[in-house]
């Protein structure tokens, strides 16, 4: 049995209703439409917000974010984001947006609902020897550290074991490392050379921020085989993986370019409308191959897993579009294809997407504040779209100039992307807009019918 969160709602109007989570997620809760859990939109509950807190959930971590709503929410009668005595200077930052790490026993509570938090770990668990948490005795999850401040000699000793033939380190055997490329937030990637083929190779590392229990391991590793299965010329290619000290390896296809990004700080400016269309037609390519390819190994509706089709990135920006000369030419490629999604689905990310280090939501629809685990095709073109809005005028489409940037996405509309450079054509401008409407739903269902709508101007 995995990881398990269960709220079970103990007073008020809705007493009896249980939650159970499973995986990592993140709901709302609040009186709105789309909340889940939802309050009743009943006169006695005004005093709870449409939108009132985000509950970031990673079996067995639970974190509530408050969205500066004006009665607040309570944790075991007190409300989160007081200033208390002995506060350090970091924990009175939070306090902008108040959070909460909940455990075992503990209570939320909102107008007169009451939610009971309820941990259960799977016996297999690194955290745990139990299958349940003592309430008296919360255990902590176990954080894992870099292994070495020197990242690059520990790194070094680790393809000097694999070249001498240690098994487990196989998909780093007969690399040379060459320069640092850049770092993320869940590690570091390497310039690297495959000395075998002579070819450069992009080497990453991916330092889980929790101890990695065998579930999570197969859990990622068989996504990650879904990547390998990948084979098309605007998504970046993963040659190999594997998993040894504590850490996850993975050999890619080295794009010289750089990102989009990085193209930009180049060139200090907005990309040209010719060239940004270029990329984003190329990435949409790639976003429609992938969402229709053969992957080995899916979720299955009776449980279990098999073939299946199509993969959905999510975390489609323009830092994750990259660009390879190739002669006369300009590829194109997604990269970090479903490895975000992994890592966060395995829970080897630790609380990442809420927390106070938490990148901004800027590339999202709304529908994954809502729903961590929506993986509808859609929320990849609503991505590219947005990447394109970036690409054009150098602004995110939303203003997250709200009190939570969470809370920003619930609420506000993009920004017309005219309003942000009137160069841009009333057609062009069109379609970007319609791409970017996610309120009801979103727009464009499908890649291929963004790049026909762009095509068709």
């Amino acid at each position: 049995m995995p990881d398990k969160v269960i709220l079970t709602v103990t007073a008020g109007d809705i007493k009896g209703q249980k939650f159970e989570f499973e995986e990592r997620a993140t709901c709302i809760l609040g009186r709105a439409e789309d909340c889940y859990p939802r309050i009743p939109d009943r006169e006695k509950y005004r005093t709870i917000s449409r939108y009132h807190c985000l509950l970031d959930i990673n079996p067995p971590d639970i974190r509530l974010r408050d969205f500066g709503s004006k009665n607040g929410t309570l944790v075991n009668g007190q409300k989160i984001g007081q200033r208390q005595p002995g506060q350090t200077p970091e924990e009175r930052a939070r306090i902008r947006f108040p959070e909460y790490d909940l455990k075992a026993g503990d209570t939320i509570k909102l107008s007169d609902l009451v939610f009971s938090v309820d941990i259960f770990l799977d016996p297999q668990s690194a955290n745990s020897s139990a299958k349940t948490i003592d309430v008296a005795k919360p255990q902590p999850i176990k954080t894992v550290r870099s292994p070495n401040p020197n990242f690059w000699d520990w790194l070094e000793g680790l393809l000097k074991r694999a070249n001498a033939g240690e098994k487990s380190l196989q998909a780093i055997r007969g690399y040379t490392l060459l320069c640092k490329l850049g770092e993320g937030s869940f590690g570091e990637v390497y310039l690297a050379k495959n000395q075998a083929i002579g070819k450069q190779v992009a080497l990453k590392i991916m330092l889980p921020k929790v101890a990695a229990n065998p579930r999570a391991v197969e859990m990622f590793q068989r996504e990650i085989e879904n990547t390998k299965a990948l084979d098309h010329p605007n998504i970046v290619k993963v040659t190999d993986a594997g998993f040894a000290d504590r850490n996850f390896f993975l050999s890619l296809e080295y794009c010289n370019c750089g990102s989009v990004v990085d193209l930009m700080r180049r060139e200090g400016r907005p990309l040209a409308v010719d060239q940004a269309l270029a990329i984003i037609r190329q990435v949409l390519d790639g976003l429609a191959y992938a969402h229709q390819a053969e992957i080995p190994a899916v979720k299955l509706a009776q449980g279990g897993f098999g073939k299946g089709r199509g993969l959905v990135h999510r975390d489609i920006k323009p830092g994750n579009i990259f660009l390879a000369s190739q002669g006369s030419k300009t590829l194109a490629k997604i990269g970090d294809y479903g490895l975000a999604k992994a890592f966060e689905l395995a829970g080897l990310s630790g609380l990442t997407m809420s927390g106070s280090t938490a990148k901004s939501p800027a590339f999202m629809p709304r529908q994954q504040i809502l729903d961590f685990k929506y993986a509808e095709p859609a929320v990849d073109v609503w991505a590219a779209a947005a990447s394109l809005y970036f690409m054009l005028t150098g602004y995110i489409p939303r203003d997250l100039n709200d009190r939570d940037p969470f809370l920003a996405v619930l609420r506000n509309d993009p920004v017309p992307i005219r309003d942000r450079d009137r160069r841009i054509s009333p057609l062009l401008a069109e379609v970007i807009d319609r791409a970017l409407l996610d309120r009801p739903r979103l727009y464009f269902k499908r890649a291929t019918t963004f790049k026909q709508a762009i095509e068709g101007l």
